[in-house]
């Protein structure tokens, strides 16, 4: 089973990351629980998110499957009611890619920068990683 934390280390090393978390997706409370995150004190493991994002980005991330690419600050603070959080651990650039297995979404990776650290080229290679948190996913991190 591929450990959350060594994705993490793949995250930092082929993408670059500030803050990497992982949330299963929860789909009969529409949902999306931690499992697994970089910075605790912050974001704990367990703390559940519900439609505190934009319903936009629910239906690009967990309806579509297609990974949200925020660039700036304006973009994280337009679909995150926690972007002055965000923000204070130095994050100004998100990219969310969903963990799709068997066409059923399992979670979403997030990972974020600083402002200007991501690019096009940047969220393919998340969309390539995000398969390596199948295992954890299906394995009872839901």
């Amino acid at each position: 089973m591929t450990d959350l934390e060594d994705l993490e280390k793949r995250v930092r090393q082929e993408v670059g990351v500030r803050l990497f978390t992982v949330l299963a997706w929860v789909p009969e409370r529409r949902a999306l629980r931690r499992v697994h995150s970089s910075h605790p004190g912050e974001y704990p493991v367990g703390g559940e998110k519900t439609v505190e994002v934009a319903q936009g980005w629910l239906a690009t991330c967990i309806e579509a499957r297609e990974p949200y690419f925020g660039p700036d600050r304006a973009a994280v603070r337009e679909v995150f009611a926690d972007h002055a959080v965000i923000e204070s651990l130095g994050c100004g650039a998100i990219i969310n890619v969903p963990v799709v297995d068997g066409g059923e979404v399992l979670g979403v990776l997030n990972i974020l920068d600083a402002e200007g650290r991501y690019d096009a080229g940047s969220v393919a290679v998340a969309e390539s990683l995000a398969p390596l948190a199948v295992p954890a996913l299906r394995g009872g991190a839901r």
